[in-house]
């Protein structure tokens, strides 16, 4: 009897501004991932490598973006194992700062990187990507990789003004492969004693175009301190109120994804 084709979910933790949480989000979704029973990989595109120090892994990759773009099926070779049972990553490099450049040098560089992953999907059930904060070639790329973009939104004006900006883009027809990329935004950071976080939170659940999750990443001590435990908040506190939230956005996000039928 034929082994059932794998179908492989590619979901890009993404925003326009830095520090809003989703590396965070990207290493704990792919901890539940993996922990759920689902062969999960990271590929960290930030040239920062928040996650692959997370994670454990030295942020080096032999021969550089340039050469992890330039060679199909090279992106193999420098996977790495975690230390989390069915999660492996591909860490960052900190030539990744100059994948723009290395991206422009191909005659369709907008989809390079799916091109990079399509040899990966037969392994994993879900490929994450962690990626800079940036409008730029690298994300013009990630658009044209990802099934689903996840973006996380800091509920504060400059912040859901920049998620409204990647709505624009959307709309224009600049995101994903002909429209087929889902956009799903989640607030992160989020303070419900804050009037200002509910007026906003309020706001952009209330715009039809706009797909929020339901679950919200609280403001939380539990997050600031994975950069010393090096691990998932959903390893060292998973009864913490930030592992609960980020456990109830990944059962929303698999049922936006689920094949319908």
């Amino acid at each position: 009897m034929a082994t059932p084709k794998r179908t492989t979910r590619v979901i890009a933790t993404y925003n326009i501004k830095g520090g809003v949480g989703k590396t965070s989000a990207a290493v704990n979704l792919a901890h539940l991932a993996a922990r759920d029973g689902h062969p999960t990989l990271l590929w960290d595109l930030d040239p920062q490598a928040a996650s692959t120090y997370l994670f454990r892994v030295r942020p080096k990759v032999k021969g550089g973006g340039r050469g992890l773009l330039r060679k199909r099926g090279q992106a193999a070779a420098h996977i790495k194992a975690t230390d989390h049972d069915r999660l492996e990553l591909l860490p960052a490099d900190f030539s990744y700062r100059h994948l723009d450049l290395a991206l422009d040098q191909f005659k369709r560089p907008a989809a390079r990187l799916r091109k990079v992953l399509a040899p990966l999907r037969g392994d994993y059930d879900y490929i994450f990507l962690d990626c800079p904060p940036s409008i730029s070639l690298v994300s013009e790329a990630v658009f044209e990789a990802a099934d689903a973009l996840l973006v996380p939104v800091i509920p504060a004006t400059l912040s859901s003004r920049a998620y409204e900006q990647l709505e624009e883009l959307a709309r224009g027809g600049h995101v994903g492969r002909h429209g087929t990329t889902a956009i799903f935004a989640f607030f992160s950071m989020a303070d419900v004693t804050r009037p200002l976080h509910l007026k906003v939170m309020e706001r952009l659940r209330r715009i039809d175009d706009v797909t929020v999750l339901g679950a919200a990443i609280p403001v939380s001590d539990e997050v600031e301190l994975m950069g010393e435990e090096r691990n998932p908040v959903t390893v060292f506190a998973p009864a913490s109120a930030a592992a609960v939230a980020y456990a109830a956005l990944w059962s929303e996000l698999q049922r936006r994804l689920a094949p319908e039928g």
